[in-house]
């Protein structure tokens, strides 16, 4: 096991069983966990430890407050947030270090990504009815004044013929508590071959 997850493995022990890493993007680290609480398996997104740092807590975990308020049947919903205290692995070993996670249901499936590199374009009406799925989310966000600020492929999950938009409001929680301040990480928000 990798010292970045063993270390998170300990820190939300309480709570989750966290399993194998199910990938990593510029902002986070996905993992596969079992609910302890819930008998349920989720997806535990942890941000980098840079990012971190350059946010704070305790304003992120307001701020992905909104997105835990959506509820949507295209929206993969946020189940729980917070922030544990653990051990990284990274370059200064043995330092403490603050993860800042959130954790949604785990979604069987694949993205609209991995859908499109598989078959490379879709029928008309699994365009049709994906399309209107994400812009029925995307619609009923902005009306409750949240832009998503990251809708692309990778953040369309296809699960049992379904489309949900995942990861909705992170990227605004992320620049609502901080994201002035990236620039000086040398991080940024969005993808911009989609902005």
């Amino acid at each position: 096991m990798c010292d970045a997850l063993e270390h998170l493995t300990q820190a939300l022990a309480d709570r989750y069983a966290v399993e194998r890493e199910l990938g990593a993007g510029g902002m986070a680290t996905v993992y596969l966990a079992e609910d302890l609480k819930h008998k349920r398996k989720v997806a535990i997104k942890v941000l980098r430890p840079e990012l971190v740092a350059a946010l704070g807590s305790e304003r992120f975990l307001r701020e992905i407050e909104i997105t835990a308020s959506l509820n949507h049947p295209h929206i993969l919903p946020l189940l729980d947030s917070g922030s544990a205290v653990g051990q990284y692995g990274g370059p200064a070993v043995g330092e403490t270090v603050q993860f800042l996670y959130y954790v949604m249901p785990y979604v069987e499936g694949e993205s609209l990504r991995d859908r499109l590199n598989r078959e490379t374009e879709l029928s008309i009406d699994d365009a049709l009815k994906i399309t209107e799925q994400v812009a029925s989310a995307l619609d009923y966000a902005h009306r409750r004044d949240v832009i998503h600020r990251d809708i692309k492929p990778e953040n369309i999950l296809l699960h049992e013929g379904e489309a949900m938009v995942a990861d909705f409001g992170i990227a605004l929680a992320v620049s609502a508590a901080g994201g002035h301040r990236l620039t000086e990480t040398g991080l940024s928000l969005g993808t911009p071959e989609y902005m």
